[in-house]
């Protein structure tokens, strides 16, 4: 975590200035303040490794929108993290280009790899194999998977230890 950021006292300086700059490419009001959410939920879910209460009621304090529309955006999206996580967060599609590539056989391969199913997280808080997504749109590139939002495509079950071992 960032040191300097307080939860109970809104964004870090650092996300307020990305924030400010991006800003200035949105119209005024409301609609540009929503539309900096996304963005918003985004960088402080990086800095403080997922999106708790505090955290969403900061964003909602200081885009100035309703703190019940900033957590339907994010429990909406996959992407944002609304437990606490391990390091890494790996995703793998088994939707219908990748299940007919071999989707489910490599996320039985992680499964049994990593000794956690789907939902949780490693003992070390090394990682967190997400609740299966509907589709990672990288269907020409079956079976995927993404890690921290890095895509891996056509991998194979052999693999697999190959690509945990690059996220330490």
């Amino acid at each position: 975590m960032n040191q300097s950021v307080v939860p109970e006292r809104g964004l870090s300086e650092e996300v307020r200035r990305t924030l400010e700059r991006s800003r200035a490419h949105y119209p005024d009001g409301e609609a540009g303040r929503r539309s900096l959410l996304l963005e918003a939920l985004r960088l402080v879910q990086e800095e403080r490794g997922w999106l708790n209460g505090e955290a969403l009621e900061a964003v909602a304090a200081y885009l100035e929108l309703p703190l019940v529309d900033v957590t339907q955006v994010a429990s909406f999206y996959s992407m944002y993290e609304l437990h606490p996580v391990g390091r890494h967060s790996i995703s793998v599609c088994t939707n219908l280009s990748c299940h007919l590539c071999g989707g489910e056989e490599l996320l039985a391969a992680l499964e049994k790899r990593l000794g956690i199913r789907c939902g949780e997280t490693t003992a070390d808080g090394r990682f967190t194999l997400k609740k299966e997504e509907e589709c990672l749109a990288a269907c020409c590139a079956a079976p995927a998977l993404m890690i921290d939002h890095q895509y891996h495509e056509r991998v194979r079950v052999e693999d697999v230890d190959r690509i945990l071992e690059s996220y330490p």
